[in-house]
């Protein structure tokens, strides 16, 4: 599979766009699918996400996830360009079950906000650009601050989700009940970059 980007201006890529020659540009129907396709934002949140997972290369698409079979057989031998569209499909799977692609959504009394239902606390602890409510609502800046929290996790404990509270699983609800995680995985394993 081979990505042809053409790069969109926000505040996200076009931060990354001097080093990451690679996510230069995107054409319309080029990208990888996502589990928000049917959203008008989608060309944008994918494309804004495939820059931020890039340059969190090291901790996930240069690494193979122990349990990364369950998610996306082909991972192993997968481009780089396929690992990085799984990554960003795995945030589109668990933003279906965490806010219904609702980049306004808010959960817990007000407490968790936008598309992947991040609370403030969390994203300034994890020194994420987008840290207020304000902020979460966007998203772009969502997603970004997705990938800024679960990066790190995936990389220190090894896996996508292990059993449902490591890796991703750490922060997001959805993998630690055993069908939501069962149905993000089929979704995902489903998909051309994690079939080959």
């Amino acid at each position: 599979m081979t990505l042809t980007l053409v790069l969109v201006c926000c505040q996200y890529s076009a931060s990354f766009a001097k080093t990451l020659p690679d996510l230069v540009a995107y054409v319309p129907g080029s990208l990888p699918a996502m589990r928000w396709d049917a959203r008008p934002e989608a060309a944008d949140w994918t494309a804004q996400t495939l820059a931020v997972v890039a340059a969190h290369d090291a901790e996930l698409a240069s690494t193979v996830p122990a349990d990364i079979a369950t998610f996306c057989p082909h991972y192993p031998k997968a481009t780089l360009n396929e690992r990085r569209a799984f990554w960003v499909g795995l945030l589109s799977a668990t933003a279906k079950h965490e806010s219904g692609f609702n980049p306004k959504a808010a959960g817990g009394g007000g407490r968790y906000v936008g598309l992947m239902q991040i609370s403030p606390r969390t994203a300034s602890h994890s020194q994420c650009r987008a840290h207020s409510a304000g902020d979460l609502r966007d998203g772009a800046a969502n997603l970004a601050c997705a990938v800024q929290i679960a990066a790190p996790n995936v990389a220190q404990d090894g896996v996508v989700a292990g059993n449902g509270n490591h890796g991703i699983g750490r922060d997001w609800g959805p993998f630690q009940n055993k069908a939501a995680r069962a149905e993000i995985a089929k979704w995902t394993a489903k998909q051309s970059y994690c079939r080959g």
